[in-house]
C-alpha cells in the first residue's frame, strides 16, 4: 500500500508547486476523473487562500468528446462540482468518430486527444484566460517515463511531461505532477467529493494500462510513482540546461529568413554533438510546428548532410544549399490544401488583410510562382519560393507576401513562432 500523506501535508505540497496569485484569470480542465476532480478542489481552495485572486477568476471547462455515452453524465457531474464551489463552467463538445470533428485517418484516440487540446486553448482564449491547469499526477509521469524508456527515449522524452508548456497558443500547467493517485484520491473522500471511473483505464489493450499494472509492481521493488517523477524532475533541469547551450548556438549559427532558416554549419561543426542535433531537430519542428521531431537514424542522415552542404529532405522540410549559404525551409511536396482566407494554414500562417469572399490561403506553388515572372530578383530559391503561403481566388493569385505582391495583404506567424530564436523552445 503506498504511503498517502497527511490531507494538510497534500494541501501543502500542492500550494508550494502553485502559486495560487500568478495567473489571476486561469481556466482548469476537469473530465470528472479522480484526478482532474481533486485539482478542482485544490485550486478553487487555493485560490480563495489569503494570498490568492480570489476563486471567481478561475472557469471549469469539461470536453465531452463523445466516444463514451457515460461522457454527457460526467460532464453534468462536473458541472454541479463547479457550481457547488460558485465557479462558471463550460462543456464542450467534439464530434467525433460519427462527425466531421475526424477524418477516419490515423489513430482515434489521439485525434480526440487534440480536438480535445485545440478546443480548451480556444474557449481559455475567448474567455480571457492565462492558461488553464491540467489533471496530471506524479503516476501519469511516471507512466510517461517507463513508456518512453522502453521506446528508447533520450533525455527529452525522459524528462516525461513539463510542469508548464506553451501549444496552440495557450499556456498549460501541470501542478500535481509530484501528488500520487492515491493521496488525491483521499483528499477527495475527506472531502466527500465523489468521481467517475473510466472503464478503460482498466482496459489492458491500452499501452498506458499496461505499464500501469508494471508500475505496482514496480512499487514494491522501491520504484514508486513519486521517485520516477522525481527522476523526471530532475532531467528535466538537465534538460533545460542543455537548452541553454542550443539557443547560444542558435543566435550565432542560425537566422530566420521569412518562414524559412539560414544555417550557417561553421559554428555547428565546433559545437557538441547533442547541442548541434538538439538544434537541428528544433528547427525542423519550428518550420513544421510538429509536435514530434523525426527519428534518430533519420535526423543523423539529415545532420550529416547539413554539414557536408549537401541538399536533403527531412519531415517535411527541405535543405537546399543557395546564394546565402544553407537555405532549411518547408517542402513543396508536403504542403497542405488550402483553406479559408482567415484560417491558420501550416499550422503557422495567417494572411491579414481585406477579406476576399471565397478567397483561401495555400501553398503559392509553380503556379504562383508563374503569376510572378520577376521571382528571381527576389533572391530566395525557387524551392522555397513554392512552399510559401499566398491568397488565391480560384486560380488567381491576389498576393504572394513573402514574394512582395499584393500590398494590401500582410502575413503572419502565428504567436508561438515569432519570437526566434526562443520560439525553438515552444514546442
Amino acid at each position: 500500500m503506498p504511503l498517502i500523506p497527511p490531507e494538510t501535508d497534500l494541501r501543502a505540497r500542492f500550494r508550494a508547486a502553485f502559486t495560487p496569485g500568478r495567473f489571476p484569470r486561469l481556466g482548469v480542465a476537469v473530465s470528472g476523473g479522480s484526478d482532474s476532480m481533486a485539482l478542482l478542489h485544490l485550486l478553487a481552495e487555493a485560490r480563495r487562500a489569503p494570498e490568492g485572486p480570489g476563486a471567481e477568476a478561475l472557469q471549469v471547462v469539461t470536453v465531452d468528446h463523445g466516444l463514451r455515452p457515460e461522457a454527457a453524465g460526467e460532464a453534468r457531474v462536473v458541472a454541479e462540482a463547479a457550481a457547488a464551489l460558485g465557479l462558471p463552467h463550460a462543456t464542450l463538445r467534439w464530434q467525433g468518430a460519427e462527425g466531421p470533428g475526424w477524418d477516419g485517418q490515423g489513430n482515434l484516440s489521439d485525434a480526440a486527444r487534440r480536438a480535445r487540446y485545440g478546443l480548451m486553448a480556444d474557449w481559455a482564449r475567448n474567455a480571457g484566460l492565462q492558461a488553464v491547469a491540467l489533471g496530471h499526477t506524479a503516476d501519469d509521469q511516471a507512466e510517461t517515463l517507463l513508456m518512453r524508456l522502453a521506446r528508447g527515449a533520450g533525455i527529452d522524452g525522459l524528462s516525461a511531461m513539463a510542469p508548464e508548456r506553451v501549444s496552440g497558443g495557450m499556456l498549460w500547467l501541470r501542478p500535481m505532477l509530484g501528488l500520487t493517485r492515491a493521496a488525491l484520491r483521499a483528499d477527495l473522500q475527506a472531502r466527500g467529493v465523489v468521481w467517475a471511473e473510466d472503464p478503460s483505464n482498466q482496459d489492458a489493450r491500452y499501452t498506458r494500462v499496461r505499464f500501469r499494472r508494471a508500475l505496482a509492481d514496480l512499487a514494491r521493488l522501491g520504484l514508486t510513482a513519486e521517485g520516477l517523477a522525481a527522476v523526471a524532475a530532475q532531467l528535466q533541469s538537465a534538460r533545460a540546461a542543455l537548452d541553454v547551450q542550443m539557443l547560444a548556438l542558435a543566435e550565432r549559427a542560425v537566422r530566420r529568413d521569412h518562414g524559412d532558416l539560414l544555417i550557417d554549419p561553421e559554428p555547428l561543426a565546433a559545437a557538441p554533438a547533442e547541442i548541434r542535433r538538439r538544434l537541428v531537430e528544433a528547427c525542423l519542428r519550428w518550420i513544421t510546428r510538429a509536435d514530434y521531431g523525426p527519428r534518430a537514424p533519420a535526423l543523423a542522415g539529415f545532420i550529416a548532410a547539413l554539414m557536408a552542404g549537401e541538399a536533403a529532405t527531412l519531415h517535411g522540410c527541405r535543405l537546399v544549399n543557395a546564394k546565402g549559404g544553407l537555405r532549411l525551409c518547408r517542402e513543396a511536396g508536403k504542403m497542405p490544401g488550402r483553406l479559408p482566407q482567415g484560417q491558420t494554414w501550416d499550422r503557422r500562417w495567417q494572411i491579414a488583410g481585406p477579406l476576399v469572399p471565397g478567397a483561401e490561403i495555400g501553398a503559392l506553388g509553380a503556379e504562383g510562382l508563374a503569376q510572378l515572372p520577376d521571382w528571381r530578383r527576389l533572391g530566395r530559391p525557387r524551392a522555397a519560393l513554392l512552399a510559401d503561403p499566398a491568397l488565391w481566388a480560384g486560380d488567381d493569385l491576389l498576393a504572394a507576401p513573402t514574394a512582395g505582391f499584393g500590398a494590401k495583404w500582410r502575413l503572419e506567424l502565428v504567436s508561438e513562432a515569432q519570437d526566434f530564436p526562443q520560439a525553438l523552445l515552444s514546442h
